[in-house]
């Protein structure tokens, strides 16, 4: 299985700048905290340009959502690749890609789950909500196929434990409850398939 990475479509440089302040903006601050006026300003351009070139403030948090995710799934896709053959160690490349990605670009745990938190309930229509349902959904169906591609007597449970190791280790780097828990999450993810593939 190769890993899908979305096709974003390409951006003018100011439309560049402005998703990268606010990228930026939103994992440090947060959705709510940041306006368009401190985005536009930490980008050098307008508020004219930033609405021209997005619309609207919940479409640049879709944007920014979407970019993040385009490149955790490149990532996931190199670790991947370095384990081509179907098993244990390719299932638990995405552990380690997790390990390699979170220090650097996700100190303060999953930006999907943050803005998730940011947003109430999900019932109200608010476009980011499904954005990040799909990519859980994305995630989930990665660890199906991967532990389908290795035989796993019920792929479809097996993966639903990943998930949760996976899910807990994220919520656990954002709130920094103890070091390294992408680490520890593979550690237990190493003895769960041991035993499922012993």
């Amino acid at each position: 299985m190769t890993v899908p990475v979305p096709e974003l479509a390409p951006l003018t440089p100011g439309a560049t700048r402005v998703l990268d302040a606010a990228s930026r903006l939103f994992y440090e601050h947060g959705i709510h905290a940041v306006g368009v006026d401190t985005i536009a300003e930490a980008a050098g351009v307008t508020k004219k340009t930033l609405y021209d070139r997005f619309g609207s403030k919940e479409a640049l948090v879709v944007s920014y959502l979407q970019h993040r995710d385009a490149r955790w799934r490149a990532h996931v896709a190199d670790h991947l690749a370095r384990e081509p053959e179907p098993g244990k160690a390719r299932i638990l490349a995405v552990f380690d890609a997790a390990i390699s990605w979170s220090d650097e670009n996700s100190p303060k745990g999953c930006s999907a789950i943050n803005a998730r938190a940011e947003i109430g309930d999900g019932h109200d229509g608010h476009p980011v909500f499904p954005e990040v349902a799909r990519q859980k959904a994305w995630l989930l169906e990665l660890f199906v196929v991967l532990c389908g591609e290795a035989n796993a007597s019920d792929a479809d449970s097996l993966a639903q434990d990943l998930m949760l190791l996976y899910e807990g280790a994220i919520v656990t780097v954002g709130m920094e409850t103890f070091a390294q828990p992408f680490e520890v999450a593979k550690r237990l993810a190493g003895r769960m398939l041991e035993q499922e593939f012993s």
